[in-house]
């Protein structure tokens, strides 16, 4: 068995979890906070949040998770851990079609037009504009949840199959 194996399953399983967990917090408190917020405030936190998501603690987890499943599936193909290989495959096209290319398509072009918003001091005109704003945001985002989340029960059924061919 490669000396990589082990380590690659377990670093797979550690970035699944951490961009699911990402993805789960907005579900069940960020945007449910924003929404019982002041629609001005909720406007410019979101700026801000979106703003400092692009950072060196996040980009592993949103970057390199696919990339290191399929990495993992790749080994254990190698060492004939065939059942393995195939739940980090499923993990690692997930992750790619239906975390990363769904934020790519959606939450983000919906991040950016919002960060060129200019915050209104009118609470109705901010209502407005979160109103289109956070409900089909979280429809994507709570897309990119439940599809995250079953890439870590792939890769959790991955981890259980090591060992049989």
């Amino acid at each position: 068995m490669s000396s990589l194996m082990r380590p690659l399953a377990l670093l797979s399983l550690l970035l699944s979890a951490a961009l699911f967990g990402f993805f789960y917090a907005w579900v069940c408190s960020t945007m449910w906070g924003l929404d019982m917020a002041d629609p001005r405030v909720a406007i410019a936190a979101m700026q801000a949040m979106n703003a400092s998501v692009r950072n060196a603690v996040f980009a592993p987890a949103f970057f390199g998770t696919a990339p290191i499943l399929l990495l993992t599936a790749f080994v254990m193909m190698r060492e004939a851990q065939r059942s393995a290989a195939l739940w980090f495959g499923l993990a690692g096209t997930v992750v790619a079609l239906l975390a990363v290319a769904l934020t790519a398509a959606f939450n983000i072009p919906m991040n950016e037009a919002l960060a060129g918003v200019a915050v209104p001091q009118d609470i109705e005109a901010a209502r407005i504009i979160w109103a289109d704003y956070s409900p089909q945001w979280q429809v994507w985002n709570q897309i990119r949840t439940v599809t995250s989340g079953i890439a870590v029960l792939f890769v959790g059924i991955g981890i259980m199959r090591l060992g049989t061919a």
